[in-house]
């Protein structure tokens, strides 16, 4: 029998515990917990992990997490993995009910992310909410730098939550884009709350709402056609090549919360791409300026789609090396309004041996009272399947 139990807020210790530890074969903790005894195993989570599976019906077993078992602990993983009637829940107080009773906030009102001992960051949850609950290690200041590099500093308020339940905890307003990093040890045990001061706008987006050079910007009915033909979920890698105003990529945030890279070499574009990612609250891309080709060889992270809507001929000689560079089971979408790229597109793609569909795609518009049909250029698709 396995009984999991949370030690609560605090130093790394049983303190908070109301249990008969006489009543246990073995008590299994982390290796900070400052506990020590005959029957006390220090593991770390892996060999706690296979030493429960291996015991858990020949032995009482105590298995002391920190916080409380239930919020993003090891100790629900292990439960997963017993069979029901073996293994017994105690909760505690979490680090997020914690701060939250201090700060007055209720907890319909907060998301949650963790990136802890992580990079990836779950955009489908993170500023969903009026609050993100962010469970941190040292590294996690940097990488929300990272991921809200074209925020207004005025876009969220951030508060720390540091040390909680010791007697020297700080809970307060810091500035995250300003942090002092000589003010906390980020070794010790810390938790961010973020506060959205902006309120969502629509996924899907109208022409006007971009920033844009006359003539560069895949217009609506282009960029829905486009990003139903990329079949997109949360947390993929996106590539938007000759990215333009950065109207595609930005939709694709908004509509599918996907990560962007944005590719432009034109300076006026690039600075339009910039006012349009603040302006729209786009997280976690990136922004490559210059001829797009340079960088793909530099980027070792591949990604599951990318978007070629521009980018001239030394890109679609690159369609090869774009294709490998794709994850598997990844799809490349290749616009082109011009016979001419056209053809070279489906040259350079035979002659790789890359099977693509091909779609033609004519549109019309009616105009004023009279219904006037009014032709669109027409657009043609590549769609790629990486296999």
């Amino acid at each position: 029998m396995v009984t999991i139990a949370g030690n609560g807020m605090g130093d790394y210790d049983f303190s908070n515990l109301e249990l008969n530890f006489c009543n246990y074969d073995k008590i299994i903790c982390d290796p900070n917990f400052i506990e020590n005894g005959r029957t006390i195993l220090k593991l770390k989570f892996k060999d706690a992990q296979d030493y429960i599976l291996k015991n858990y019906d020949k032995e009482n077993l105590l298995y002391v997490v920190t916080g409380s078992p239930l919020f993003y602990s090891a100790g629900t993983i292990i439960a997963n993995k017993l069979p029901k009637n073996e293994v017994k829940l105690i909760n505690n107080i979490s680090s997020k009910t914690y701060l939250l009773e201090k700060l007055f906030i209720s907890e319909n009102d907060v998301s949650v992310v963790s990136i802890h001992g992580r990079s990836a960051i779950d955009l489908e949850e993170f500023l969903k909410k009026k609050y993100t609950f962010v469970l941190c290690d040292k590294n996690s200041i940097t990488r929300l730098n990272e991921a809200l590099s074209f925020f207004d500093k005025n876009s969220i308020t951030t508060f720390i939550g540091y040390k909680l339940g010791y007697k020297d905890e700080i809970i307060e307003e810091i500035n995250i884009f300003d942090f002092d990093e000589k003010r906390f040890d980020l070794n010790q045990a810390f938790v961010l709350l973020i506060k959205r001061n902006f309120e969502h706008k629509s996924a899907i987006c109208e022409d006007i709402e971009f920033e844009t050079q006359r003539g560069m910007i895949t217009k609506k009915y282009k960029r829905h056609l486009s990003l139903q033909n990329l079949d997109l979920e949360p947390n993929q890698l996106l590539w938007d090549i000759g990215a333009g105003s950065g109207s595609c990529g930005i939709e694709a945030f908004k509509r599918y919360k996907v990560r962007t890279f944005y590719f432009e070499k034109n300076e006026t574009r690039v600075e339009f791409i910039k006012q349009n990612l603040t302006n729209h609250f786009v997280c976690d891309c990136k922004l490559f300026i210059g001829d797009a080709e340079d960088y793909f060889e530099n980027l070792e992270e591949k990604p599951q789609r990318i978007f070629l809507g521009g980018g001239g001929e030394k890109v679609i000689e690159k369609l090869p090396y774009l294709y490998e560079k794709l994850d598997e089971n990844g799809i490349m979408l290749i616009n082109a309004i011009t016979l001419t790229n056209l053809s070279q597109m489906i040259n350079v793609l035979n002659e790789a041996n890359i099977e693509f569909e091909t779609h033609s795609i004519s549109l019309t518009t009616y105009k004023d009272k009279l219904n006037l049909v009014e032709p669109e250029r027409q657009l043609f698709q590549l769609k790629v399947y990486k296999k």
